[in-house]
């Protein structure tokens, strides 16, 4: 049974369109003019119980808006979904307690409070027992190694540690869903890591239905069994991390480590020329051509290791995204201008 199910799920948006200068905003205080752009157009998707999917695209895309209606942040303009049986944004209390949501560029703690001052507002709300509280925010705060920062404001705490502040009030009523938008966003090497090690903990744990967006791929890749990939509103990739650079990626890295003689010119008769750090050279090879290619190599030049890896996964997601034309937020053969006048001013 599928926990998140999407069936032609669809969000626009009416945008106001502010023309330049005095003369014209005047008049747009009278008549307005707007466009509709189409966030998000007719998703499908299904995630099973227990999974961790990254839901990737470009900026603009319809990332977050995906999962603001889920969350039921917002109303959809058609289509529908069902989280955990419940329809989104209706609201029902029953559902509130069973998902939260973690958006990196969104404080939910009070800034001026301590953290732990948050975690007990967060007790009322969910009306959780007080064992039961004091029992999962210790045991949370030990696996993110900040017990002795919850009595300090949450103003003094740096961005890593505010992150991690976040992920325990979210965490307090055991949520089954979590929708977690751009977590590490921001954050040094070190808080990245740490975030990324509680969380695979925490989902293999706990079986929590994780849909995930970041921008970073060592989150995707370190986390992640499967990709949904959206963009122009719609999903254009659903599969595994492998599935991206065998689909998308046409060619392989190779780097060869070169004998103390060898030459480090003419190597772009074998692939494109990457990098030359003697006495390496890294060079880009069509897929279809390694085996040719690494045969001519080893028969004319004298080379002393071989590795041959796939492209970077950025490299693999920008040729997605090039594909379908992106970065380009909206359909502008859908987005429609309309003028009206205003009774009022919207």
């Amino acid at each position: 049974m599928a926990i998140i199910e999407l069936r032609e799920l669809a969000k626009s948006f009416r945008v106001y369109q502010k023309q330049e200068g005095l003369l014209a905003s005047l008049r747009g205080l009278f008549r307005r003019r707007y466009r509709y752009v189409q966030a998000v157009r007719g998703i499908d998707l299904e995630v099973e119980q227990g999974e961790f999917v990254a839901f990737l695209g470009p900026n603009g895309a319809g990332k977050t808006t995906t999962l603001k209606l889920l969350s039921g942040v917002i109303h959809p303009t058609s289509g529908s979904a069902r989280v955990l049986g419940y329809v989104p944004w209706k609201r029902e209390n029953a559902y509130r307690r069973r998902f939260a949501l973690v958006m990196g560029q969104k404080n939910q703690l009070w800034w001026d409070l301590p953290a732990q001052e948050s975690f007990r507002l967060h007790q009322q709300i969910y009306r959780l027992a007080p064992d039961v509280f004091r029992r999962t925010r210790d045991e949370l705060a030990e696996m993110l190694g900040v017990g002795s920062l919850m009595s300090q404001p949450v103003r003094e705490l740096s961005l890593g540690e505010r992150m991690k502040m976040e992920l325990i009030a979210a965490l307090l009523h055991s949520p089954e869903v979590l929708f977690l938008d751009e977590p590490t966003i921001g954050l040094d090497v070190v808080a990245q890591h740490r975030i990324q090690q509680f969380l695979k903990h925490y989902q293999v744990e706990r079986q929590v239905t994780i849909l995930l967006t970041s921008h970073y791929m060592k989150d995707v890749a370190a986390l992640c069994r499967r990709v949904v990939i959206i963009a122009r509103g719609g999903v254009q990739y659903d599969g595994s991390l492998d599935g991206i650079r065998d689909a998308f990626s046409g060619s392989k890295i190779v780097t060869l480590q070169l004998s103390e003689t060898e030459r480090l010119d003419g190597w772009q008769a074998f692939g494109e020329v990457v990098e030359v750090q003697p006495p390496r050279v890294k060079l880009r090879i069509v897929r279809g051509e390694v085996p040719r290619v690494l045969a001519s190599i080893l028969a004319t030049r004298e080379v002393e290791d071989v590795a041959v890896e796939d492209p970077p996964l950025e490299e693999a997601l920008a040729e997605i995204f090039t594909r379908v034309g992106q970065p380009i937020p909206t359909d502008e053969a859908n987005s429609v201008e309309v003028a009206e006048l205003a009774k009022g001013i919207a």
